[in-house]
């Protein structure tokens, strides 16, 4: 087995994980009392430039030289690292972002813990380790991101660290964040036990507003209360971000239930809590975080999919089937069953995103489901064989599949309240 020269101490997520009493997926470990030559000569190979981590040459895991950083321009990639033989693991420790990250383990299993992170484990909450926090505008996304993941075991982010996260964006540092950092961070939460906690704390610091403005506004504009008991936009793009997480482990389909009601943000206040042509506003919306964001492309049209076509979803049961049947066509459906599958979860999770709603069935999902099917089996070789081709030929398959979904016979709706509202 290979040497390691220095001391080694496992630290961060995986003491964390384990007080916890959560897996551990990943070790870290940091070295004290080395050099990048003896962990070079040891036989591990250096990750990158600008950091002292090395990958041990058997079990590929990550060690990294103590170090100290120091700011030297604004954003977060002015910064200048110092590892040396003298740099303590309290100098290490002292670095990190938040105390219950910052407790290491030595080899005989003692805890180090020189910042108080196991008392803050117990007391459920994310405090930064020292006003260096404040030098990397990423943790602020970090911690939004930890509160996603430990929402369920009743952690909160600390009073004096969300009032320095405040000061921090007030002096414009998450402005110096790249798109390509921002969405790796908000991807990673949607993934969260709780990722309605990433974008409420990052509400709650003035971030959001930096970052995402478009999802931001939408706190405070009202919704017709027979259809909306929670009236509130912002809390309820919550509840189905919540219906969602509870739908799908599906990043994309998360995220396009987060944004799907964009455009009530940009009603004139004069015709709340009215939001006629949301849908089209929002699609619009949509694009424009995702360009600026640099979103995936599948994220990008599964949300604009449901942020343009939720309200036909919700009145599926109410369509002619000639009107069914553009919605499949216009939503892609025929050759992307699967994305289309995925905007029904979205449209579920909107109608149960509301008060009293939670359980409610949702027949329009699998009745367009079903259109779906029924207009898809519908062949095309009877008509060629009748000398159908070119326009007569794809008139002939539209009334085939009109006709197809017509005799579905979805619930009668009448005397229903919709279930999607508005």
């Amino acid at each position: 087995m290979t040497r390691i020269p220095g001391t080694v101490y496992r630290v961060g997520g995986a003491v964390r994980d384990r007080l916890l009493g959560l897996p551990v997926h990943e070790r870290d470990w940091v070295v004290v009392g080395s050099t990048p030559e003896a962990m070079r000569a040891a036989g591990f190979r250096p990750v990158g430039k600008d950091f002292p981590v090395f990958l041990h040459p058997q079990t590929r895991e990550e060690y990294a030289l103590a170090r100290t950083e120091r700011k030297t321009a604004p954003g977060y990639h002015g910064f200048s690292f110092h590892a040396a033989p003298d740099v303590s693991l309290e100098d290490d420790l002292r670095r990190r972002d938040l105390t219950v990250n910052a407790i290491a383990q030595s080899s005989d299993g003692t805890l180090i813990d020189p910042y108080g992170g196991q008392s803050d484990l117990a007391n459920r909450l994310l405090r930064h380790v020292s006003p260096a926090f404040a030098e990397d505008p990423v943790r602020i996304l970090r911690v939004a991101r930890f509160a996603a993941r430990f929402a369920p075991l009743g952690f909160r982010v600390a009073d004096p660290t969300l009032a320095l996260m405040q000061q921090m964006v007030e002096a414009g540092e998450v402005d110096a964040l790249v798109p390509e950092r921002v969405w790796q961070e908000l991807a990673r939460a949607l993934t969260e036990a709780a990722p309605r906690a990433f974008f409420e704390t990052l509400r709650a610091c003035g971030a959001l507003a930096r970052l995402i403005p478009e999802l931001d506004r939408l706190w405070g504009v009202p919704q017709p209360p027979q259809y909306h008991p929670e009236i509130d936009t912002g809390d309820h793009v919550m509840r189905v971000l919540d219906q969602a997480v509870l739908l799908s482990t599906d990043p994309a389909v998360r995220f396009a239930a987060l944004l799907h009601d964009l455009g009530k943000g940009t009603t004139p206040p004069a015709h709340w809590p009215s939001h006629h042509g949301h849908e089209q506003r929002g699609e619009g919306l949509v694009l424009d975080i995702c360009a600026r964001l640099k979103a995936p492309h599948e994220f990008r049209d599964l949300a604009r999919l449901v942020a343009r076509e939720h309200g036909n979803v919700h009145r599926a049961l109410e369509l002619r089937p000639a009107t069914v049947l553009k919605l499949l066509e216009t939503s892609d459906a025929f050759r992307r069953p699967e994305r289309f599958a995925a905007a029904l979860l979205a449209c579920t999770a909107d109608a149960r995103g509301r008060p009293g709603h939670e359980r409610d069935a949702y027949p329009q999902a699998a009745y367009l489901q079903r259109a779906l099917d029924a207009a898809r089996a519908v062949a095309a070789q009877p008509l060629l064989e009748r000398g159908l081709h070119g326009p007569e030929l794809a008139a002939a398959l539209r009334r085939e599949r009109i006709a197809a979904i017509a005799g579905l016979n979805p619930d009668d709706p009448s005397g229903k309240e919709p279930l999607g509202g508005c």
